[in-house]
């Protein structure tokens, strides 16, 4: 079955070309794919069928319809997942820096979602489609760190509305490049797709969602500070993108920093450390915390060297 997929227009989006603004709120669809969907008239605004170079305007009702995706052949693997805690609804993974959470064009194996699959069985939800069983929420490839996998479609919806809501606990370590002057900011700054490389994202105030990150300094070093990053909402690259537009890039990070890096690393040192929420059969809350991955330790020991 097709998914049908329903959008409002907002005043900040009045005048945006559909085929932009669809792609901005259609995260895993690549603009180009987006307007092949309106070419086969699969969208429409207000019950009319529309070209790609319609402009949106204010209380527009937009439908899309998307194909749901072709039963691919995602193989269990077995692999050694680091489960923190499991039970009938839920699984705590603490993921390794340079895992790829779930399949997708390029990476069909070896990935999370196929470890999972091994473990779980047919236990996990399949809200997500085949692609992505039992994924509340994900992290990048380089980052390490928490997250929960569901393994039922009531536990995940309630686990996504908890993530809607942003009453989810969710705190991640990080090395960024420069002193930071404070000892603790906010960084209130909305944060969209890239107009030229649609792989990033950037703070931007067009086709955007509120995103706020709070940043707590816990140690400063010469040229670099150990902090911690708490979120108060989950867009894509949140962390990566708001502390390179307030100038701390992350160190590792060579998409949002420089692509000369000082340390031989695997991409960048972020790690989900802590994530609390409501149990989805109990709701009583839980919290669930690592020690920083090896890889971390590492960057954090060297910098103290330099220090002395």
């Amino acid at each position: 079955m097709d998914n049908l997929l329903n959008f409002t227009v907002l005043e900040e989006n009045d005048g945006t070309r559909i085929d932009v603004f669809l792609s901005n709120e259609i995260e895993d669809i690549s603009r180009n794919s987006i307007q092949k969907i309106i070419q086969n008239e699969k969208v429409t605004v207000n019950n009319k069928i529309v070209k790609s170079n319609y402009k949106c305007k204010e209380g527009d009702k937009i439908l899309v319809e998307i194909e749901s995706p072709k039963e691919l052949d995602i193989l269990p693997q077995k692999m050694d997942l680091n489960i923190l805690y499991e039970d009938d609804d839920i699984i705590i993974i603490n993921k390794e820096q340079g895992v790829v959470v779930h399949p997708a064009p390029g990476h069909y194996e070896n990935t999370l979602v196929n470890g999972l699959m091994y473990h779980c069985g047919s236990s996990l939800s399949g809200i997500n489609g085949v692609m992505r069983p039992g994924i509340v929420h994900r992290i990048d490839k380089d980052t390490s760190g928490i997250l929960v996998i569901a393994k039922n479609d009531t536990a995940h919806r309630n686990l996504v509305d908890q993530l809607s809501i942003h009453s989810m606990t969710r705190v991640y370590n990080t090395v960024v490049f420069n002193n930071i002057k404070e000892e603790s900011i906010t960084i209130n700054a909305p944060i969209g797709r890239h107009p030229i490389d649609r792989k990033k994202m950037c703070v931007t105030n067009k086709n955007s969602k509120n995103a706020i990150t709070h940043i707590k300094v816990l140690e400063r070093f010469k040229k670099f500070t150990f902090a911690e990053a708490r979120l108060e909402t989950g867009r894509t690259h949140q962390i990566r993108v708001h502390m390179s537009y307030i100038g701390h890039p992350l160190l590792g990070d060579t998409v949002y920093g420089s692509e000369k890096q000082p340390f031989k690393l695997n991409g960048q040192v972020l790690h989900a450390r802590v994530l609390g929420f409501n149990h989805p059969r109990t709701n009583k809350y839980i919290e669930f915390s690592t020690e920083l991955p090896d890889y971390f330790k590492k960057v954090l020991n060297s910098l103290k060297l330099e220090v002395r």
